[in-house]
């Protein structure tokens, strides 16, 4: 059995889990919110493994890399993540990983980015299911009528990253 190794991360703007698998980032997640197990639930039957809590080199630079991004020394990631979700699921967070720092997207681009827009519904699940937030930066995908949508860390943490980002 893999062991996912995790390690509580504070942020300004609220209390994460950080978690790697081998040499990659499989959890960047909020505390405070309601999915946090199901994904964990999820994470540990996807990826046969088990958690323990500590640290590892992926985790410690991950943070490193949290610390300069809310420093606004960074706008960009260097870490080596890993998707543990359906193809679909796959495919939304690496269409959310070419949101350009700064800017944000509506659930429904996405979609048709993806050439499915009439799944905007099934992009909005999708999103909320990312448990790497930040690095897949879901916190810029917003509604189609520019209006900040349901977000893991909250919508006072969506303004937050949004507002680092300017």
């Amino acid at each position: 059995m893999n062991v996912i190794i995790t390690s509580p991360y504070k942020s300004p703007c609220g209390e994460l889990l950080l978690g790697s698998l081998g040499d990659r980032l499989c959890i960047c997640d909020w505390w405070v919110e309601t999915r946090h197990e199901s994904i964990d639930r999820r994470l540990a039957r996807m990826l046969s493994a088990r958690f323990q809590n500590g640290t590892s080199t992926v985790i410690e630079k991950a943070a490193h890399e949290l610390d300069e991004y809310f420093a606004h020394k960074r706008n960009a990631f260097d870490i080596p993540l890993l998707f543990a979700g359906t193809d679909f699921q796959k495919r939304v967070w690496n269409e959310i990983l070419m949101v350009p720092f700064g800017q944000t997207v509506s659930y429904g681009t996405i979609a048709r980015n993806l050439n499915i827009p009439g799944a905007v519904r099934a992009v909005a699940t999708a999103t909320g299911a990312n448990a790497i937030s930040i690095f897949v930066p879901c916190h810029r995908v917003i509604g189609s009528d520019h209006a900040l949508r349901g977000y893991a860390g909250g919508i006072a943490a969506k303004q937050m990253l949004l507002g680092i980002e300017k």
